[in-house]
């Protein structure tokens, strides 16, 4: 299993819309960043991933799980640029802070940190547990 996060402006589409589409998710459309892109090419069924509000928030607020691996995006004219389809699987007890994040050292190489703007980015395994565990959770998904 891979882990990965996913970055959305809560105004565009928050964790609340998330969650509300329930077992048959969210096609994760719009992504126009060709590094991105690849990294949704690289997911499977079952991975999982941090949902993370940009904007002023700039939080990981929630967990999703991939439900549909890549395919074409029906929103890209240009045909270029793929999608996957994800679903809510649990909130972050605390959400975890962009700021909070940068002061953990052990999370000194995440991709979060290094570039912030990428859109859909890996998680290594051993960041995936230190911020569940700063999220409050019990026990990692």
């Amino acid at each position: 299993m891979a882990y990965w996060l996913f970055k959305s402006e809560s105004h565009t589409w928050s964790w609340d819309q998330q969650k509300k589409k329930g077992a048959k998710g969210e096609p994760w459309t719009g992504v126009r960043n060709h590094q991105a892109n690849n990294n949704m090419k690289l997911m499977k069924t079952g991975d999982l991933g941090f949902f993370y509000h940009s904007g002023d928030e700039k939080s990981i607020v929630g967990i999703v799980r991939v439900i549909g691996e890549h395919r074409p995006d029906p929103t890209d004219e240009t045909g270029k640029f793929g999608l996957v389809v994800i679903e809510a699987v649990e909130d972050m007890p605390k959400p975890v802070s962009l700021a909070e994040a940068k002061k953990e050292p052990k999370l000194a190489e995440m991709v979060l940190l290094k570039n912030s703007r990428l859109s859909v980015q890996p998680v290594r395994e051993a960041e995936w547990k230190l911020i569940c565990k700063m999220g409050g959770l019990a026990k990692a998904p």
